[in-house]
């Protein structure tokens, strides 16, 4: 119930839509970083392999370093954010970026390499840890969808771009491969200074108990229909233990599983475009890898403007079945004509980033304040695992069993996905996050 401090604090409609476009461009920006610093290492390969004479085993340890750090400081990051809230994670994980991309600069080892890229990757599984649950906590019920989504174009989009950057700069400049690597510096300084002096997530601080903190921060930065929601939050503390409690282990698999079967196969198809479709007799280089991701883009896209007028699970579960069926016909047709097969494999890109879209989405719904950060960055690590193995066995596989068995593995991995969100995908579009986590946990 409003108090009369918090009704002589309530900011105007019009300064609470410019408080919720900084949020967004900053957590929006943070994603965009991500795709960025993993799609900028490709095109620089060549030379830095040359400069640092490194064998393959190096060049693979530089590439995965970035997912191991992932891996470690998603669920750092989301106890973290749950224990001491999402702003000082919120601060430090692109503090903690900008510094570690900016000492690529002076970077003469393949070791220190793998360092910065480890502390990199750190720092941006804390930002999928704390991004998603702060963008969720923040966005108006009717805009959740679309904002949540916007994240994912924001990765798919910097992966896209650096990609190019990288390209044009390699092939036409004659700056050194520490330079294009650190041009993520840049993008990182404008994310730190753009986030000072944002506020903590008043869900979070009602959660907690501080709850005239709370009602405050809320009159003067939420939307309307979020301000009495905040107030039916339990203050509960959370615990890791939690997400495999009766009450929500249903909500962790799904998410889990969901994000793991969902990247898993994108992650080794997309870093490997240029070799499995030269299997296939197909031309890669920058027109087939920037084919697919475009394509990709045009998929997340799609969703951000169908998510809060269709729903959710009718993006997340065709979707999945269409994706493993493409796979497999790619896997048993053998003799197909190649143009076919670009074209299968340009389905799957578009529709695979369509429920791609959605990883970032359920997580931040259907869990509770006081395990939001904890639950998306312990999904967020476990979908990172799916990427590595991706990665590590898609040309293992190539080369052993050959293209149509590899597609038929992803193939699988993709069905098992569909059929976890056939028994488990909910749908929340118009619920309140207080009624999904609720929903969901009954």
């Amino acid at each position: 119930m409003r108090n009369a401090t918090s009704r002589r604090n309530e900011a105007s409609p019009a300064s609470k839509r410019r408080f919720l476009i900084r949020m967004v461009t900053v957590l929006v920006g943070g994603m965009f970083l991500d795709g960025y610093v993993l799609g900028i290492l490709g095109p620089v390969t060549g030379r830095m392999t040359e400069d640092l004479q490194l064998t393959a085993v190096w060049q693979g340890l530089i590439a995965a370093a970035a997912l191991i750090g992932i891996l470690v400081g998603s669920p750092l990051g989301g106890w973290a954010a749950d224990k001491w809230g999402r702003k000082p994670i919120f601060m430090f994980d692109v503090g903690l970026f900008a510094i570690a991309s900016g000492m690529q600069f002076f970077i003469d080892s393949p070791v220190w390499l793998i360092v910065v890229r480890l502390l990199m990757g750190i720092a941006i599984g804390a930002e999928y840890a704390v991004g998603w649950p702060l963008m969720g906590e923040f966005s108006p019920t009717h805009l959740r969808g679309r904002l949540l989504g916007a994240m994912q174009i924001a990765w798919y989009g910097g992966f896209m771009l650096a990609f190019l950057i990288g390209h044009l700069l390699s092939e036409y400049t004659n700056l050194s491969w520490h330079f294009i690597l650190g041009t993520s510096t840049f993008i990182a300084v404008a994310l730190f200074l753009g986030r000072i002096g944002l506020p903590e997530s008043p869900r979070w601080l009602w959660s907690v108990g501080r709850k005239d903190e709370a009602r405050a921060l809320a009159y003067k930065y939420m939307p309307e229909d979020a301000l009495d929601d905040v107030q039916h939050e339990d203050v509960r503390k959370g615990s890791f233990r939690m997400l495999f409690s009766r009450q929500y282990w249903r909500a962790t698999l799904f998410i889990s599983g969901f994000w793991f079967c969902a990247v898993t196969p994108y992650f080794a198809i997309a870093t490997f475009a240029d070799s499995v479709l030269n299997q296939y007799g197909l031309a890669g280089g920058l027109a087939g890898g920037v084919g697919l991701s475009a394509l990709a883009l045009a998929g997340v896209i799609i969703t951000f403007l169908l998510i809060d007028k269709a729903g959710r699970r009718i993006l997340t579960v065709p979707t999945q079945w269409l994706c493993g069926v493409v796979l497999a016909v790619i896997g048993l047709w053998a003799g197909a004509p190649a143009p076919v097969v670009l074209i299968l494999f340009l389905i799957f890109s578009f529709f695979n980033a369509m429920y791609n879209a959605l990883t970032g989405v359920y997580p931040s719904e259907v869990l509770p304040t006081e395990i939001r950060g904890i639950g998306t960055g312990f999904a967020a690590a476990f979908s990172r695992i799916g990427a590595g193995i991706g990665i590590f066995l898609m040309p293992i596989s190539m080369e052993n069993f050959g293209p149509g068995p590899t597609m038929l593995i992803a193939a699988v991995v993709a069905l098992a996905g569909a059929g976890l969100s056939q028994w488990l995908a909910p749908e929340t579009k118009g619920l309140s996050l207080t009624e999904a986590a609720a929903g969901y946990s009954h």
